[in-house]
């Protein structure tokens, strides 16, 4: 990712007792950590959790804010899989009023500034991280929330469970409250011939581990199913290369970096690592010279009064 991000986070030296504990939380492959117990496909170490926040920016540009319902001054606020929990402490910056929410299986580390200056913190005091596994079920009364968001769940949802999500989704909304999905899938459009096969090889991981990406574009269907109402659906097309401009050249710095962290899943799928360079390289000439697009899916609906 780009040199100039200001928000890098390190990882904390650890006692051994500290230790201990991250190791039950941690799994390791091809020289990256994994949650431990969970189907998530992409690393849970810090270069993907400087990942993560380079996204989140990259994202609320392309997306022109941090979320599309039509939220109207809530008081509580839950975002599901919060990951480095960027997105949740900004909704908190945001609406000063709220309790906002953030939920994982894993907490996200403070920015490294504020390890050494507390002073520097940006976590609001009306935000807070709870511990919880939206596989297992949310941890909070039926209701509780005017606004419920979740976003890139697409490679940790296995495919007999997304209804089950979306159920929990629709259980923690208040009557008259707004859920939000947004999520992707692992094709360009269009596709060069090597952005194919190295989607096949991933997608092969993917089932391996129970997951299915392509259940992202059933996101209406979900909400529906599940009871919402109002519901509306945005795809937006963010280019993949220079020849987008200023975003088209953050989401290719990001896809560059979210193919690292792939890696480890194709290897163990028997791609070497002269594949996977050459790959990568001929993946992104592919990207400018089709001007290919990563499509997102922006889905909301409202639980009846």
């Amino acid at each position: 990712m780009p040199s100039w991000w200001p928000f890098r986070r390190r990882s904390r030296a650890t006692t051994a007792t500290t230790a201990t504990t991250a190791d039950r939380r941690k799994n390791a492959l091809h020289g990256r950590e994994y949650a431990f117990g969970v189907p998530y496909a992409l690393p849970t170490d810090m270069n993907e959790t400087n990942r993560l926040d380079f996204q989140h920016y990259v994202l609320r540009s392309a997306f022109k804010g941090n979320y599309a319902a039509p939220i109207q001054n809530p008081r509580a606020i839950l975002d599901v899989g919060t990951g480095t929990g960027r997105w949740a402490i900004e909704m908190a910056q945001l609406f000063p009023a709220a309790q906002v929410i953030g939920v994982d299986v894993l907490e996200p580390q403070p920015d490294q500034q504020a390890e050494t200056n507390p002073e520097l913190d940006r976590r609001p005091p009306n935000y807070r991280f709870q511990a919880a596994n939206i596989l297992e079920g949310l941890p909070f009364p039926d209701g509780n929330f005017d606004f419920v968001h979740q976003r890139l769940l697409f490679l940790a949802i296995p495919a007999d469970r997304w209804e089950f999500v979306f159920h929990e989704l629709y259980r923690v909304t208040r009557p008259g409250g707004w859920a939000e999905v947004v999520e992707s899938d692992l094709a360009y459009e269009p596709e060069g011939p090597t952005a194919r096969r190295v989607r096949e090889i991933s997608l092969a991981a993917m089932l391996k581990r129970g997951l299915d990406p392509r259940n992202s574009t059933r996101l209406v269907e979900l909400l529906r199913e599940v009871g919402f109402i109002n519901v509306q659906k945005h795809t937006l097309h963010l280019p993949t290369g220079a020849w987008g401009g200023r975003i088209g050249t953050l989401v290719g710095a990001n896809i560059d970096q979210g193919t690292q962290a792939f890696k480890p899943l194709l290897l163990a799928q028997g791609m070497t690592e002269d594949d996977f360079t050459q790959f990568t390289a001929t993946m992104r000439a592919e990207r400018e010279q089709l001007h290919s697009t990563w499509p997102f899916y922006i889905a909301y609906g409202q639980r009846p009064a």
